[in-house]
């Protein structure tokens, strides 16, 4: 009967700096792209900011941050323009500031 060992044989003749690029190497496969808007999009987006900050309605975002994609349930309580950041509010009472340029998708 064979009794392999799996990688346990190999890890004597790998150095520490292999091994940490392997695992960095697998870790940037799970990058995400970020996906470019066009105008139509973006009109939609703000139609339905603007109505969900009317009404307090509560919205879904999907947004870009750390090379992954998010998403956000809650209120949206107002737009800061000059930083171009979102103020929301989600479902437990904390508040949360999400970049413009990073929102990807609301619904």
């Amino acid at each position: 009967m064979i009794r392999d060992r799996g990688t346990i044989k190999w890890t004597s003749m790998m150095l520490p700096e292999h091994v940490k690029m392997l695992r960095d190497l697998v870790r940037e496969d799970t990058y995400e792209t970020k996906p470019e808007l066009d105008e139509q999009q973006l009109d939609e987006m703000n139609e339905l900011f603007c109505e969900a900050m009317e009404t307090g309605k509560e919205v879904t975002i999907t947004y870009y941050e750390k090379k992954r994609y998010h998403l956000f349930v809650g209120m949206v309580h107002h737009l800061d323009a000059y930083q171009r950041r979102l103020h929301v509010v989600d479902k437990f009472g904390e508040t949360c500031y999400l970049s413009v340029d990073n929102i990807l998708d609301i619904s």
